[in-house]
């Protein structure tokens, strides 16, 4: 596990927009005139939307390459029409500049982008990042950052290299770009309700989407289509969406779980029919923090069940909802006003940074919250307590020689013998590798 930063220095680099430094060196694209040429790997919603909003910062950007998994999918070409339409001659997409496959990423990254937008499942991002920096590329990734923990460790080595190379990187955790947040967060840390002992986070919804397969598709196709309901894909619900609150959780307390123990299961996931699904369909989590406090997570995907995504801290001097208010014992309520809309106000950030040639790097606190969010689910799929260093050492891989993919290989889980895909049983999984 990397050494442990100092409180003062864990909050520093998480709670500013600079996580890294000012190098002083010229602005990285001449004063702020020259074009940004990027590039997006996966342009799914997130890709689509992170090209959109990169589209709508001050910056003289211009998308010239896409790779996706289908680029021969309706949905991928309304989305690609519809940024056509909406920013004209600041896309420039010829025909040769679109790559499919799972490894068409290393040729829209060879077209020469300055930046690269990775948006692709969590499980292909760590051999993405890799090759984007070994390129001596800027990197803007979306979060989880992997589904395993040898992802994650890829992705802090590679991360070695961008910060030697002073190359941005930054990760789609939008809340700590948001006014709310962040000024709620310092407020937190400014000691407004006094020590936090508890933390509460939530990711409770009703579900997500599928996609029938079709007649010709392979099963590594099939799979990767629907890569949310597969953890060697997306990590489960816990890391690909709960990661928000459990990266708030962490933000306010300056530091990542030592240890976590857990429950779930997947009952009700798509009607319990493990022929299409085999992730779980709710977890909690109690993670334990190296001064013994505690935070309470809760992840569910169950139709008419209740719903709730935030985030609380309870202090020895009040309470706070974190991002909406804080209210003192025995005081009034403070409401916290300012600007939501991350997703916005990250690519602002990014781009204006990249034309002043600041440089900031969310990698190290990226990776660390999506393994907080691991942890948490092996810990659920196992059923039992689990000790952060542990994992980091020795968790299993969820996708070996996942670099050497194709349409035609095995994926790393298959159907047994009725047709069902495997589920983790708790006292029986191995977290371990």
């Amino acid at each position: 596990m990397p050494t442990p930063s100092s409180r003062r220095t864990f909050l520093q680099q998480s709670s500013g927009l600079i996580a890294g430094t000012a190098l002083g060196i010229p602005a990285v694209h001449g004063g702020g005139g020259s074009e940004i040429k990027f590039a997006v790997i996966g342009f799914g919603g997130r890709g689509s939307g992170a090209a959109n909003q990169i589209l709508n910062t001050k910056g003289n950007t211009k998308l010239i390459a896409i790779a996706d998994a289908f680029p021969d999918h309706g949905v991928f070409k309304k989305r690609l029409e519809a940024t056509r339409k909406r920013w004209g001659q600041k896309v420039d997409l010829p025909a040769e500049r679109i790559f499919s496959g799972l490894d068409g990423y290393k040729k829209a990254i060879d077209c020469g982008p300055d930046l690269v937008v990775i948006a692709t499942p969590p499980g292909f991002k760590p051999q993405q990042f890799e090759y984007a920096i070994h390129k001596n590329k800027h990197v803007f990734m979306e979060k989880p950052i992997a589904s395993d923990v040898i992802g994650v460790r890829r992705v802090l080595e590679a991360n070695k290299l961008a910060k030697a190379n002073s190359r941005m990187v930054g990760i789609g955790l939008q809340r700590r770009h948001e006014e709310i947040y962040r000024d709620c967060v310092k407020r937190l840390q400014d000691g407004v309700i006094g020590d936090i002992n508890l933390m509460r986070v939530y990711w409770n919804g009703r579900g997500i989407w599928y996609r029938e397969r079709q007649p010709d598709m392979t099963d590594m196709q099939f799979q990767v289509n629907n890569w949310y309901h597969f953890c060697w894909a997306s990590g489960d619900q816990i890391c690909e969406q709960h990661i928000h609150n459990i990266d708030v959780g962490c933000w306010v307390k300056g530091m990542f779980p030592v240890e976590a123990n857990g429950m779930g299961g997947s009952e009700l996931r798509m009607g319990g029919d493990h022929t299409k699904s085999q992730i779980f369909d709710h977890t909690f989590v109690e993670f334990t923090f190296e001064d013994g406090t505690k935070m309470y997570s809760q992840g569910r995907h169950v139709p008419g069940s209740w719903t709730q995504v935030s985030e609380f801290a309870h202090g020895s001097k009040g309470v706070s909802k974190v991002g909406g208010w804080i209210q003192p014992f025995g005081g009034e309520r403070i409401k916290i006003r300012g600007k939501a809309g991350g997703h916005q106000q990250e690519q602002h950030d990014l781009i204006e940074a990249l034309m002043r040639g600041d440089i900031y790097n969310e990698a190290d606190y990226g990776a660390m919250s999506t393994f907080t969010a691991i942890l948490g689910r092996e810990a659920c799929y196992s059923g039992q307590r689990l000790l952060a260093k542990d994992l980091m050492e020795h968790g299993r891989s969820y996708c070996p020689g996942i670099d050497q993919y194709t349409w035609e290989t095995e994926p790393p889980v298959v159907k047994d013998e009725n047709g069902r895909y495997p589920v983790p049983v708790p006292g029986r999984y191995k977290p371990y590798a």
